[in-house]
């Protein structure tokens, strides 16, 4: 086989349908069997997109018959991660039911309202509005998929009449409709005087499927799809994607360090109400696109697919490169703020009388000839998503403009999905954001016990972590570890020594690609030593002055670089030791740089102040539990020095401190959250003990 034939064989979707593994499954495990497989792959429909079904029989609890029940993906829910409880299941017959009380379109809304009447067995997942699209069509199993190529069919200006060239009689076409009570009747209507049919393509939409088995509609489903994507490579085999490009991308290093530089500065302008996140994409689809010739016609059409412009707004915001980097940003405000201007227009041209308020009218998707594509919303895992469905856009329009003229949603349309009221009152059941939402802390020493501690506490109350740490091994641990528990796309690791310059600002360089910026620094990389003054090694001074001091300096220098290029001030946390402030006999090296770590936090709060950037101390005491300095020859000369086994040492500091308890790392992990955040925010300067009470530490 030719290479060429070879990569579009290779673009086509594989059944990955296990029958030895299916059969071992009842009909609601097969139902998820094929959601997952079908979710998984993003070409067949995007993250939260689409949903599946099946009509199964059913013991009613009640009357102890069988009778029919709707099982479908409920409201929120993503096909490719979704549980069993992510199905909601209705008695079949009261959905049919529902019929007699529809009093038309203008009306359908309403009709949600009843769908909790309808459930089945007390489930309390929610009802999706896409419903009657499943419930009507009667078929036992029904696929709803938003893929790519043949959505790229859909959106064209000719979709029906390509649907039918692709598929013939087997595949139906219907105008577009918004998903609700009037689409579920219309498909029912087709699916009645199309005995004979296994789907149908919604115009601008997406795609329905079915069968007899959940292995038949699966199968069934790629098949379909896989027709769209023969048909469109065969379209485009000898043609370049969008016209050709005019824009040739740049070097990797240089998009990199470009959009480093660029995503502070974004997230400057549209952060100020609301903190966000970032994600940067230089994929080779959307190089493609934004480097193309047909970048300035397509972009301002927006996407098509309703699921599309729900994440990612009505249109994308195209920054012009010309004049290199520092041009662009001086041109943001005035890019913004045409951007915003428009939003209103388009908010005030088509708003209805009952319509929500106008939300955020900053730009979620940026585009960047010969860079790539930067996504800013709420959250990390929401920019990424906002990111995936930009590019499911990407490859619509590809499609689309090959094959015809692409077209997008009008004005009007867009916004009455955008500000469905069903879409609002989903949006207010949503939970109130966590304390540290939107905010992006860098923690150095973040694989040691301290580090790893503070950055759990930080990740639950809804930060973005990076942790930095010269041990790779342990940054390794803690990253695997609260990756799994908190999820991937909030926690990033950089192997750091904070006494290198210049690796120092490709760590914070490295934080702003990833996250947008930084927020909240907790300086925390430490050492320990301990000697006689005269058995001091100059080396040994050293070291504790460059990592306690000097690293503390240069983390501090490079956070409040970027704290002043974002504006929107920031927080600073220094991870002293109660020796800063009381002296200990045989560590004059290490009391040093601790007493220097803490008036430099003096200083810089002193500096920081006019720009909102709050700069405090937590000062630990003989916290062992999990810390890296506590292991080998500090441990056994700190036990030296006060003439004890190193097994007895915690039992010592216990007893030692005023409270009687020991220090663990969470407890210190608890005092950089209150600093890091908004509850300390008219604190600045200040000096936080966690020792369980010393009196020689006493800051007055």
């Amino acid at each position: 086989m030719p290479q060429a034939e070879e990569r579009r064989a290779s673009r086509l979707l594989p059944s990955l349908w296990d029958e030895a593994h299916a059969s071992t499954l009842d009909e609601p495990g097969r139902l998820l069997y094929r959601s997952n497989l079908l979710g998984a792959d993003k070409r067949i429909t995007n993250y939260g997109g689409g949903n599946t079904s099946a009509k199964l029989t059913e013991k009613d609890p009640l009357t102890g018959k069988d009778v029919t029940v709707l099982w479908v993906k409920g409201s929120g829910g993503d096909v490719g991660t979704m549980k069993r409880d992510g199905f909601a299941t209705l008695y079949q017959d009261k959905l049919e039911a529902l019929k007699g009380l529809y009093r038309g379109p203008e009306h359908e809304d309403e009709m949600v309202g009843y769908l909790p009447h309808c459930t089945f067995a007390l489930n309390p997942r929610a009802a999706s509005i896409d419903t009657p699209l499943h419930a009507y069509l009667p078929y036992p199993h029904v696929d709803h998929m938003h893929p790519d190529a043949v959505i790229a069919i859909a959106a064209t200006a000719t979709s029906k009449d390509l649907t039918h060239e692709i598929y013939g009689e087997e595949i139906g076409w219907l105008g577009w409709r918004r998903p609700g009570f009037e689409l579920g009747l219309e498909l029912s209507n087709f699916a009645k005087e199309n005995p004979e049919a296994k789907g149908v393509v919604l115009e601008s939409h997406g795609l329905f499927t079915w069968g007899e088995t959940a292995r038949e509609c699966y199968e069934t489903t790629l098949r379909i799809i896989n027709k769209a994507i023969a048909f469109l490579d065969e379209k485009t085999k000898d043609r370049p994607a969008f016209g050709g490009l005019i824009q040739e991308p740049r070097s990797q290093d240089e998009r990199r360090a470009i959009a480093a530089r660029l995503m502070p500065e974004i997230r400057a302008r549209i952060g100020q109400d609301e903190r966000k996140i970032g994600h940067f994409d230089d994929s080779a689809a959307v190089l493609d696109f934004v480097g193309s010739k047909a970048l300035g016609e397509l972009a301002p059409l927006g996407t098509s697919c309703p699921d599309h412009f729900l994440r990612t707004k009505i249109r994308p915001l195209v920054l012009d490169m010309e004049g290199g980097i520092d041009q662009v940003i001086s041109r943001l405000d005035d890019a913004i703020a045409a951007y915003r201007d428009d939003y209103a227009r388009y908010y005030e041209s088509c708003r209805h009388a009952g319509s929500p308020a106008m939300r955020d009218p900053n730009p979620v998707v940026y585009l960047v000839p010969g860079i790539g594509m930067i996504t800013f919303a709420k959250d990390k895992a929401t920019a990424r998503i906002a990111g995936e469905f930009y590019v499911n856009a990407i490859n619509v329009m590809r499609g689309a403009s090959a094959v015809g003229t692409y077209r997008g949603l009008s004005e009007q349309e867009a916004f009455d999905i955008e500000y469905w009221l069903l879409e609002e009152a989903k949006l207010q059941r949503m939970p109130k954001p966590k304390a540290l939402a939107g905010r992006i802390a860098f923690i150095t020493g973040g694989g040691g016990g301290i580090g790893r501690a503070t950055a759990q506490r930080l990740l639950s109350d809804g930060a973005c972590v990076v942790l930095a740490d010269i041990d790779v091994s342990a940054l390794d641990s803690a990253k695997a570890d609260l990756s799994e528990r908190f999820g991937p796309d909030l926690v990033r690791s950089v192997r750091l020594d904070v006494t290198d310059e210049s690796a120092v600002a490709q760590g914070f360089e490295a934080t702003a690609l990833e996250f947008g910026g930084v927020d909240i620094l907790v300086s925390n990389a430490g050492i320990s030593s301990s000697a006689p003054i005269e058995d001091t090694e100059l080396a040994m001074w050293n070291r504790n002055i460059e990592i306690l001091g000097t690293g503390y300096f240069l983390v501090s220098r490079e956070a409040f670089r970027l704290f002043r290029r974002q504006k929107l001030g920031g927080a600073v946390v220094f991870i002293a030791s109660k020796n800063g402030l009381a002296a200990s006999p045989n560590a004059a090296a290490y009391c040093t740089a601790k007493a220097a770590e803490i008036h430099l936090a003096r200083c810089l709060a002193l500096e920081g102040a006019e720009a909102g950037i709050r700069v405090n101390v937590v000062n630990p005491d003989a916290v062992l539990q999990g810390s890296k300095i506590w292991t080998g020859e500090w441990r056994e000369q700190r036990a030296a020095a006060y003439n004890m086994a190193p097994d007895e040492l915690e039992e010592h500091y216990r007893k030692r401190s005023m409270l009687k308890r020991s220090v663990l790392p969470s407890d210190v992990a608890e005092a950089v959250a209150f600093l890091a955040g908004d509850a300390s925010a008219k604190s600045t300067g200040n000096i936080v003990n966690v020792d369980a009470g010393n009196a020689q530490s006493f800051t007055r």
